[in-house]
């Protein structure tokens, strides 16, 4: 049985206290993983960028620029507002989303044409390609394609008005300036990358997520064929052996108890018995109601198959042991088993699952239905599948419907 493991939460996105809270400003209850990773991107772009802008302002100020000091403040003040809003859920996402990123574009150049350029703003304007690389991760790749053309018409426009701009009284010094050409390359280059560092993290966190919840349902095999392949899949195995395992008795059970204690009672079960089975290396194929179905040698050829199921079937009647049913009475399950050829694969263009058809299948179904609690019952050719290996206790023959008498065999112990 493929093992997936447990489903683990996102745990390299966690953060720091403060940092995660603030991540997961508006965010509602329930929310797709995809949708929430976006949301905490655009909360920690804001802070962040709102976070450094104290710098532009105090030094623009220091010089005298109160113009170029405004500008940064208007975006630390406006962001600030906007996370306050998002924390009582008064802006929405879209509201939110757009007002940032157009602070993110606009600003950095009114920023540059009133520092006098491109040169003597140290290009400051680098600050705007933070929106539309923002805007591919926050909206989506098509939505970003009119923020990129805005980015690209605003770096032109300034270009071309480069010349004509004005040069401030308040001129920053060399070495300042020299420094803001640093600090913008580096800041901006980081921010990006930071950026594109969560969404590919979060784009593989995600995939990891599908990963296992893909291979909690079909073999990994098949599961790596379906990824790569379109239609139907199935192949024809010569020989496997089918289990089919049923709790005695348990729908008048059921009725007596809640259906909390109804799921809580079978998950016990069925964990413990898919605990089993990969054990003894045989593939989990569903449950249906109380039932248990499994195979061995499918999809990975078992040498042993048979013995591999009948060990499995014998533990799943000791694992009952110490499981009570609804009142105290004690559980028992009642198993078959059938060895012989049989097709699996999966059908379908949607909720995939991993079946097996064929007369082995239906013939184990049988041993099961007609067997007897507590008890694994098998047929001839498993038996002589078996060999020497296990004891086993002529049952005799037993009239299965659409196959007339058989015998059949009831497995004891391995010897």
């Amino acid at each position: 049985m493929s093992e997936a493991g447990p489903i683990e939460g996102d745990r390299w996105e966690r953060l720091p206290g403060p940092l995660q809270r603030l991540a997961d400003l508006g965010a509602p209850a329930e929310e797709p993983h995809e949708a929430l990773l976006r949301r905490r991107a655009l909360n920690l772009a804001a802070a962040f960028i709102a976070a450094a802008a104290p710098l532009w302002v105090l030094t623009y100020a220091l010089i005298g620029n109160w113009p170029a000091a405004a500008i940064p403040a208007i975006y630390i003040v406006v962001t600030g507002v906007l996370l306050i809003a998002r924390s009582r859920r008064a802006i929405g996402d879209r509201a939110f989303a757009w007002t940032e990123l157009s602070m993110m574009l606009v600003l950095p150049f009114a920023l540059q044409w009133t520092l006098g350029g491109f040169a003597a703003s140290s290009m400051v304007s680098l600050w705007a390609l933070t929106a539309p690389l923002g805007a591919i991760y926050f909206s989506g790749s098509r939505d970003a394609m009119p923020w990129f053309a805005a980015f690209v018409a605003l770096a032109v426009l300034s270009g071309l008005i480069d010349a004509e701009l004005p040069v401030p009284d308040a001129e920053i010094p060399d070495g300042v300036g020299l420094g803001f050409f640093v600090l913008n390359l580096v800041a901006v280059s980081g921010t990006v990358f930071l950026l594109v560092q969560y969404a590919v993290r979060g784009r593989e966190a995600e995939q990891r997520r599908s990963e296992r919840l893909l291979l909690n349902v079909l073999p990994e095999s098949v599961a790596e064929r379906l990824k790569r392949t379109e239609g139907s899949i199935a192949d024809g195995y010569p020989e496997a052996t089918v289990l089919f395992a049923d709790i005695v008795d348990f729908t008048p059970l059921a009725e007596r108890v809640s259906p909390e204690a109804l799921i809580e009672l079978l998950d016990r079960i069925f964990t413990r018995w898919d605990e089993l089975a990969i054990r003894h290396g045989l593939e989990k194929i569903k449950t249906i109601g109380d039932a248990y179905m499994a195979v061995a040698g499918v999809p990975v050829p078992q040498p042993d198959h048979a013995a591999d199921a009948a060990r499995m079937a014998l533990e799943m009647v000791e694992s009952l042991d110490g499981i009570d049913g609804p009142g105290g009475a004690p559980l028992r399950v009642r198993i078959g088993i059938d060895t012989g050829p049989l097709v699996a694969g999966v059908i379908g263009r949607s909720k995939f699952a991993f079946d097996l058809w064929g007369d082995t299948v239906n013939t184990a179904s049988r041993m099961e239905s007609g067997g007897e609690p507590g008890r694994v019952q098998v047929t001839d050719r498993t038996r002589e599948r078996l060999g020497a290996a296990f004891e086993l206790q002529r049952r005799g023959e037993i009239e299965i419907k659409g196959k007339g008498p058989i015998t059949t065999w009831f497995l004891e112990r391995e010897v």
